[in-house]
């Protein structure tokens, strides 16, 4: 089989696309044959090395990158039903486990059953994405009283938050980088998308806020676009911060929030996950979103062998959705 290989810390280029050996399932696990792999902004920082951007420490070269698979399962190992056999299925593979590869294996008890009309694609971008997406509504909840604001709206999570908060009868404002983002924002069902890379963004902000004051933000980006949206908080708005794409979180100060009786919660951590009851039931709960069509991930595909083209394009921010691996 064919599978991504990184001998190396670097850039892109050493994402290396290899014959190797296929995996076997051991004990209580099964194979998947896979016809679609997750990449996250964490693949990133493990292929590049950058030791401040990984949260477990810097993985053991070798390795095959990937932490999402969907497929069809080809094999089982000792103690699984073979009933699995099969069988269309989605897991989350842990950090830097193997999935940028036409073969994954996995535990069974980590393994999730897909219906017959559920893409593999989509699934794949519940699986992570979609979860971490519920955490942060979890977090910030939205009502029809709310007035949002997104940005990074056309990524893989300001998707579904976008979809969420509109669900909700809210009046969301997406920001994104580029006519062509901002344009999908806008199909995604935003009030009104800004497009952050313009000179003016700030005063198109305001003007697609039409003198309403933002009640929730949605912070996964940081930096100045960060800081500006929080400006337009009103008093007594939230802020949910789940990221920093930008390199560096937003600014603000204790008196910031004290001033106009802000909230600012995280929604990141393992203990919070614990508090909603688990990894399992989050995917359990992401994958049961997009079955019954409430919550619609959109993708951004490669070929396996590109892996290093998608790594590229999701670091210069020109993709849109979830960015998946097809083998």
């Amino acid at each position: 089989m064919h599978a991504i290989r990184q001998h190396e810390f670097g850039g892109p280029e050493v994402l290396a696309y290899e014959e190797v050996p296929e995996p076997e399932p051991g004990p209580g696990q099964v194979r998947i044959a896979a016809r679609a792999a997750g990449v996250h902004v964490l693949d990133t920082a493990y292929r590049s090395g950058e030791r401040d951007r990984m949260p477990y420490g810097p993985p053991e070269l070798p390795m095959t990158p990937g932490r999402e698979s969907a497929g069809v399962v080809d094999a089982v190992g000792e103690g699984v039903d073979p009933a699995w056999i099969g069988r269309r299925v989605v897991a989350h593979l842990g950090f830097a486990s193997g999935g940028y590869a036409e073969k994954a294996v996995r535990e069974v008890e980590s393994v999730h059953a897909l219906p017959d009309g559920v893409g593999f694609e989509q699934a794949v971008a519940m699986i992570g994405t979609g979860r971490t997406t519920l955490m942060v509504l979890e977090v910030g909840p939205v009502s029809a009283e709310d007035v949002v604001i997104v940005p990074a709206a056309a990524g893989g999570m300001g998707t579904l938050l976008v979809q969420a908060a509109k669900r909700a009868g809210a009046f969301v404002v997406g920001l994104a980088g580029g006519p062509d983002k901002t344009a999908r924002v806008r199909e995604n069902g935003a009030d009104a998308a800004v497009d952050y890379r313009e000179a003016d963004w700030t005063n198109r902000l305001d003007d697609a806020l039409d003198g309403r004051e933002a009640t929730l933000l949605y912070d996964s980006v940081g930096g100045e676009a960060g800081r500006a949206a929080f400006e337009r908080l009103g008093f007594a708005g939230r802020m949910v911060v789940f990221g920093w794409s930008a390199g560096k979180p937003t600014e603000v100060t204790v008196e910031d929030i004290t001033a106009r009786g802000l909230t600012v919660t995280s929604a990141l951590g393992p203990k919070l996950m614990e508090r909603m009851g688990g990894l399992r039931r989050l995917e359990e709960r992401a994958l049961a979103e997009l079955a019954a069509g409430r919550l619609v991930p959109a993708v951004h595909t490669f070929r396996l062998a590109d892996a290093g083209e998608a790594h590229r394009a999701l670091e210069d921010r020109s993709t849109t959705g979830k960015v998946v691996l097809v083998p």
